[in-house]
This record gives structure tokens, sequence and C-alpha cells, in this order.
């Protein structure tokens, strides 16, 4: 499985990494939306972990370019973020991710909405 994992602050994506990793996934990283779109372009990914709240362009931002994208579209974009009060979760649903992983993660929530079976 290749994943792409974005996330501003690098101390986020360590654990995350570690794991998919772990599981036998190949992580890619990025710090920014624009990264992020022109990497998913790139690169043929399963699944991209998506921070919400980043600088320049915010998470609901990329993941909105990234289904207007037709080759694109159905990738699987997963919000990773620690903002997860209903109104909020709504409005990222809304936006057109696949699902919402809170941080601090848990690894069978992470596995599970990757779509890995742990061992």
């Amino acid at each position: 499985m290749n994943v792409l994992l974005v996330d501003d602050t690098e101390f986020n994506r360590t654990l995350p990494r570690v794991l998919l990793e772990r599981y036998g996934c190949r992580v890619s990283e990025c710090s920014n939306g624009a990264d992020a779109l022109r990497m998913a372009s790139e690169d043929d990914f399963d699944c991209v972990l998506l921070d919400i709240m980043m600088p320049g362009m915010s998470g609901i931002e990329v993941c909105q370019q990234l289904r207007r994208n037709p080759t694109l579209a159905q990738l699987r974009i997963i919000a990773y973020t620690a903002h997860a009060l209903p109104a909020e979760t709504c409005e990222i649903m809304a936006a057109g991710f696949d699902d919402i992983l809170i941080k601090p993660i848990d690894i069978h929530n992470l596995l599970a909405m990757v779509g890995i079976t742990a061992k």
C-alpha cells in the first residue's frame, strides 16, 4: 500500500509513518498542501492522510482540489486532525473526505481506516 502523509508538523508525521511502515506500507511525506497536490498527481497513492490545519492551503482545500481532479477523485482521503467537534467533523466530511482520524492516533483506527488488517 502506498500512502501520502501530509502534516505541517514533522513530529505529527512520525508515529503514523513508523506504524504504517511496520505494516508494509510505502509512506511518502510532505508538509504543505501545494506539495501534497503535486505529489498526489505524480505518484499512484492508495490513500492520503491529510492534516486539516496547515498554513497556506488547508487540508479541506487540498481535499476539494483532489476531488475535482478526475484522475484522483477516487483516491481515499482521510482527515488527520485534532478537530473533533461535531460541527467540525460535519464540515470535514462535507469537503469530500472518506474518514476522520483523530489525533492522537490509535494504531487500530489508523490501520482500519487505511485498509490494513492488523497481524
